[in-house]
């Protein structure tokens, strides 16, 4: 192949990886902020150069051909690694740039990201963070996030994580006229009475069982009732309105407690858990703004 078209092929190859990653022409222009045209287009002009064809076409879906899953397999991760060691010049910058890509809870973006985003972003602006608020537990690497945030004790082994809130402990809350219509509580088994107000994963479609300790053993139980919500602020909100009995972040609940508005329960069996983290995957270099912004959300006391 010469040299020049060679050139042109690359420019092709990113058209093709998104197309053959969303298995559809319209998500990966989406992607791409090009028109479907264009990227249609280009990975045509591909084909042509290269004279074979990478995609398989019907009604329904898209899908790489034996060729174009060949070159997915094979040359996707090394264009990834150029991608990052570009990315990565931004360390010889005077004024680093980039886009970050992070998926967090509602509660993780409002209690730690926020308050830091708000004194780190006007050091960088040529650094833009994008995040996600998302209450499931999401695959960074293939949903392409740069980062996440979760509690430490969540994270998987292949990610390098960094502490960037405390210790944290949840709270079993209720207001003062939904427990005088109800019967006691006394120990989690006593929850099966009562109209619990549960959270759905979005990313798993699980309800999610809440976590107590006895005896300093995990204690899984779980709940039924009236009301299901995808996020913690929504649950927090539905307790406040008398709905039930709500599971949360012991600090989103502290304001409701210290007012007297919400009582809370079963104190001794709601454990701590190792606070909130940054995660990203251990085989992937940060970039020079990814560094940056991981040195503003580190916990001072890490």
């Amino acid at each position: 192949m010469e040299h020049r078209h060679l050139r042109d092929a690359f420019v092709g190859l990113p058209l093709f990886f998104a197309v053959a990653e969303e298995r559809s022409f319209t998500k990966a222009a989406a992607r791409l902020g090009l028109s479907q045209t264009a990227v249609s287009h280009g990975i045509r002009n591909l084909e042509a150069r290269l004279g074979v064809r990478l995609l398989s076409r019907n009604s329904r879906s898209v899908v790489p051909t034996e060729a174009g899953e060949r070159l997915l397999q094979q040359v996707a991760p090394q264009m990834a690694q150029i991608d990052a060691e570009l990315e990565a010049l931004n360390d010889l910058r005077d004024s680093p740039t980039g886009t970050i890509r992070i998926t967090a809870s509602n509660h993780a973006v409002q209690s730690v990201l926020m308050g830091k985003l708000k004194r780190f972003l006007p050091q960088y602006p040529g650094i833009n963070v994008e995040i996600s608020a998302n209450n499931g537990l999401v695959d960074i690497v293939a949903e392409r996030f740069d980062a996440g945030v979760r509690l430490g004790e969540a994270l998987a082994q292949d990610m390098i994580a960094v502490r960037i809130g405390p210790d944290a402990g949840f709270a079993l809350v209720a207001t003062r006229a939904y427990l005088a219509r109800h019967p006691a509580l006394e120990c989690p088994e006593d929850l099966a009475q009562h109209n619990c107000i549960n959270i759905r994963f979005a990313t798993h479609g699980n309800i999610w069982p809440w976590e107590f300790a006895r005896d300093g053993r995990p204690l899984h139980v779980r709940v039924t009732g009236q009301l299901t919500f995808n996020s913690i602020l929504d649950c927090l909100e539905a307790a406040i309105a008398g709905l039930g009995l709500a599971y949360v972040p012991q600090e989103l609940a502290d304001p409701w407690l210290r007012s007297g508005h919400l009582v809370r329960l079963l104190q001794d069996y709601c454990p701590v858990w190792p606070g909130l983290h940054l995660y990203y995957p251990s085989r992937r270099q940060p970039s020079g703004a990814m560094n940056l912004l991981i040195a503003a959300l580190r916990l001072e006391q890490d």
